[in-house]
């Protein structure tokens, strides 16, 4: 083994580098504060001034950044790290990007013998403060292989979702359910609020039951989106949650109907909800 790297300490990316910390090999770290830099050395890791001085002590490197602009900035700029990068180092993005960064750095990388997988995390700071985020790696199986152990330093699931671009398709699936349920969970509110629901209270419930429940996720255990067959051992389970899901929408509907809350989501989830668990009616 030997020195692993990482750029971007902010508030996901500082709790993700401070596990490396006892890297047989040590740990290079870079931001662009220094403040930040020194509480790392202070640790124990080695301080670089430009993520091109990380990449010379270090063959893989994890990039903790905000968009695909300083992405770029921090693989290809004149400091960056390909710049001093020696034939072999994986570099590993796990900002969320666009889907066709990642391919694009990696054709570039692959000039200097480099490899790039993208790499980017769920579970948030609290995620990374407890080292039990999910990582969904897209790059060769080489370059996994390489990448596997000093993930499992912070991360409780590593996936190897595939080719390079993978893991950010996989993570914009994932934030998609996220960022979707909160927008139904604006709507709840709403209705509940029309009704005289105290909010905190109703956050409260949904904590406590998709907490046993498991929330969205619980329903995510099919290897296809297909429709099923009636002799499917699922068929019966999820015809179970359609329906009663279809009640208790319908009801919600009929409620805001006569509060005046438009529900278009909930309207939605109505229509779609049979189709979506695969067990949509023939004659519907």
């Amino acid at each position: 083994m030997s020195a692993v790297g990482f750029v971007g300490l902010g508030q996901i990316g500082a709790p993700m580098a401070r596990k490396l910390l006892t890297w047989p090999d040590g740990l290079v770290v870079h931001d662009v504060r220094p403040e930040v830099v020194a509480t790392f050395v202070e640790g124990g890791a080695r301080g670089a001034t430009s993520p091109k001085e990380v990449a010379r002590q270090a063959d893989v490197i994890s990039v903790m950044v905000r968009d695909d602009a300083q992405v770029e900035e921090v693989v290809c700029g004149p400091d960056g790290l390909l710049a001093g990068a020696a034939e072999g180092t994986v570099l590993a993005i796990h900002s969320t990007i666009g889907e066709d960064t990642a391919p694009r750095l990696a054709e570039l990388a692959a000039l200097h013998r480099v490899s790039v997988v993208d790499a980017p995390v769920s579970g948030g700071a609290v995620g990374a403060d407890r080292a039990g985020l999910a990582v969904m790696v897209g790059g060769s199986a080489d370059a996994f292989k390489r990448c596997e152990a000093v993930f499992e330093h912070w991360a409780g699931l590593v996936v190897h979702a595939g080719e390079v671009g993978a893991g950010t398709r996989c993570k914009l699936a994932r934030n998609l359910v996220h960022f979707v349920a909160f927008t139904a969970a604006a709507e709840a509110q709403r209705l509940a609020e029309a009704a005289g629901i105290d909010l905190r209270e109703l956050g409260e419930i949904v904590r406590h039951t998709d907490a046993i429940t498991g929330g969205p996720g619980a329903i995510m255990l099919r290897g296809d989106t297909a429709q099923l067959d009636p002799s499917d051992n699922w068929y019966p389970i999820l015809r179970n949650v359609s329906e009663l899901g279809e009640k208790d929408l319908a009801l919600a509907l009929r409620l805001g109907e006569r509060l005046g809350v438009e529900l278009p989501l909930g309207e939605r989830a109505l229509r779609d909800l049979a189709a979506g668990l695969g067990v949509a009616k023939e004659d519907a």
